[in-house]
């Protein structure tokens, strides 16, 4: 593939994740202000904390990507072709020999100063009617240098980018989300449907029923100010339901994927399952802040990059944020059902992918 035809591709791939008004060109140019500015922090960072600063290349891949992303809006606003405003590059290889070799002049402080002048002179234009060609270049040619000086090649940064808004903004195809447990044996399989009652008893303790069976132990809030968080197995079985992954759920019912020793040692084993746990308590601590998600249409995008920070190296890692940013919704809804209710009936389905609530018949 040639330079150009990444550029092209990369426009075409990200166009629909903009969600932005098509008439608001200064909300763009603050965005891609706001990135660049992002860029800096991170080699601040990197300045100050040196090697314990472990997250340097992912965080400067995100804020590269991002900045492309705002530049790419900038253009489709202002009826350019991003490939108008990059300099002319043969092929895709020669821009990687670039972007892995170094460069005197290329110092990454120097380098990152002069993207954020570029960024500054284009900020100040007052309408995208101005000409506008001629910043954008300048702005294009000192990003390209900046890859230069923090040794990122630019597909990196497509392939990247392109994966995180998708994933982020647009409505998964079914179809081409992961199950994780097909090819196992049903009795390895998490349910493909599946309804748990949960009870509040006299003791102020919760419990969880599955066909009839009692499953897991008895729990309360484990916390000075009750929180309702006894009923925290909800968010569980909504991982199962929405995500198809929940290490916890399946040691609940006893059926983890045993036939394969590997996936059941490293996926369904004992880390795993503390990883979920944590996971689970840490988004509940933010949601306390947010009234359990009430009236919300959407998690922030910060809590959802820590989500899938959380789970890297398992196999839900797959999950594109879209379908995470479901999951903890919809769990969410139920969960306020059941803690409003002291109870009720849980209903996973894995082929649609919901989770919803039903209150207990009345005897």
């Amino acid at each position: 593939m040639s330079y150009s035809s990444l550029l092209h591709e990369y426009t075409k791939a990200v166009e629909e994740t903009d969600r932005l008004p098509s008439d608001n060109s200064r909300s763009v140019l603050m965005g891609l202000f706001g990135e660049v500015g992002g860029i800096m922090a991170t080699a601040k960072k990197s300045h100050r904390e040196g090697p314990a600063f472990i997250e340097y290349r992912n965080a400067m891949e995100e804020e590269f990507g991002d900045t492309l992303w705002y530049l790419a809006a900038l253009c489709r606003r202002s009826g350019l072709d991003i490939r108008d405003v990059f300099p002319a590059v043969t092929t895709i290889e020669d821009r990687e020999e670039i972007a892995e070799g170094t460069h005197p002049e290329a110092a990454v402080d120097g380098a990152l100063l002069e993207l954020g002048r570029a960024a500054g002179t284009l900020l100040q234009i007052g309408k995208l009617d101005e000409d506008i060609r001629e910043p954008l270049r300048q702005f294009a040619s000192r990003y390209l240098l900046a890859l230069r000086a923090v040794h990122i090649p630019l597909t990196r940064i497509v392939e990247t980018n392109i994966a995180k808004v998708r994933g982020r903004f647009l409505e998964p195809e079914s179809g081409q989300l992961p199950w994780f447990d097909e090819e196992f044996p049903e009795e390895e399989r998490l349910p493909a449907h599946f309804e748990i009652r949960i009870v509040q008893r006299k003791s102020g303790k919760s419990y969880m029923q599955w066909n009839n069976v009692f499953i897991g132990d008895p729990l309360t809030d484990n916390i000075s100010n009750p929180d309702g968080y006894r009923f925290h197995d909800v968010f569980h079985l909504a991982y199962a339901a929405i995500l198809h992954w929940s290490p916890t759920f399946r040691a609940l019912i006893k059926q983890k994927r045993k036939s394969d020793p590997q996936i059941d040692e490293a996926q369904d084993g004992g880390r795993a399952i503390v990883v979920e746990e944590g996971l689970a308590a840490w988004i509940f601590s933010r949601a306390k802040d947010l009234d359990l998600f009430q009236g919300q249409t959407g998690v922030s995008f910060d809590l959802l990059k820590t989500v899938h920070q959380f789970v890297r190296g398992y196999e839900v890692e797959a999950c594109p944020l879209r379908l995470w940013e479901r999951a903890i919704l919809d769990g969410y809804a139920v969960f306020r059902r059941v803690l409003a209710n002291n109870g009720g009936i849980v209903v996973g389905d894995r082929q649609t992918r919901t989770i919803t609530y039903q209150p207990i018949p009345e005897e």
